[in-house]
């Protein structure tokens, strides 16, 4: 017997109308479904007259649940796999099991669909041409810090998500670290009481303050340009993020030196302390 396929559905980040006719196709015509959080999915599934067997893997349930959809699969049954909102896998559960379906030589099949990172870059206004998408910065202050003080030296369009608990803090570590930079925050994407704010993160701050803190909330700031310049330490600091990347210190030194117009050799001393 041949295996099952897997479907990877997008489903939407707010409004229903956003759900496409091929995803709606696939969950009629699948087996079972594998949600996130079946009690959420229920009422999508609800709204559109869908009705099939539901398996939760949210959590730390994912990595047990895995085995019992790969066994559903197993048997010739096709699963598709949802998340609360948008595409499973990006910030959200699904990698532990797409990937072990692939180890198991399963058919994985994507239904694209809505994303919220997408969607926040599509009304950006800045550059789209390169990107990155990081995701939830860490939950603890000390390491938030220091992966924002990465960003800020990124030439790219950076995209975070951010919770509500945590948004004013974030923004207000960014007025720190960003100074000026052009920055988009948008709150609640295509639902109902959708908002966005866009100026330097000070301005920002201010239209935050004065708005209610509710829902996600995904950020877009513009990627540093040539004109805003290097400190040597920030120099350093990309020295040492190549270093982590498997570069030599050689050569980490000398693409970061030849970039800013800064001394190799300093650098490479530097990088030893």
């Amino acid at each position: 017997m041949s295996a099952g396929t897997l479907y990877i559905v997008s489903t939407p980040i707010g409004n229903l109308e956003d759900i496409t006719l091929r995803a709606l196709r696939v969950l009629k015509e699948v087996d079972t479904i594998a949600a996130e959080d079946t009690r959420h999915s229920s009422r999508l599934l609800t709204h559109f007259g869908i009705a099939k067997p539901l398996i939760s893997y949210w959590g730390e349930k994912e990595k047990t649940k895995a085995e019992e959809v790969l066994s559903i699969l197993g048997s010739g049954r096709s699963v598709a796999l949802i998340s609360d909102a948008g595409t499973p896998g990006i910030s959200d559960p699904g990698t532990v099991l797409i990937a072990r379906a692939i180890e198991a030589g399963i058919d994985v099949v994507p239904v694209p669909g809505p994303s919220a990172l997408i969607t926040a870059l599509s009304i950006s206004g800045m550059s789209t041409s390169e990107f990155v998408f990081v995701g939830f910065l860490p939950p603890k202050q000390s390491q938030r810090t220091k992966k924002l003080k990465g960003l800020s030296l990124e030439r790219r369009t950076v995209i975070i998500y951010e919770a509500p608990h945590r948004i004013v803090e974030t923004v207000t570590e960014m007025q720190e670290i960003f100074g000026d930079r052009r920055t988009v925050v948008i709150k609640e994407l295509t639902k109902l009481f959708e908002e966005v704010y866009r100026g330097t993160p000070s301005e920002i701050l201010a239209q935050l303050e004065r708005s209610k803190i509710a829902g996600e909330y995904v950020i877009v700031v513009e990627g540093r340009s040539e004109e805003e310049g290097i400190s040597f330490d920030e120099a350093l600091e990309e020295v040492r993020t190549l270093l982590k990347k498997g570069l030599s210190r050689k050569d980490a030194s000398k693409r970061i030196a030849e970039e800013y117009g800064l001394s190799r050799k300093e650098l490479y001393d530097r990088s030893l302390e």
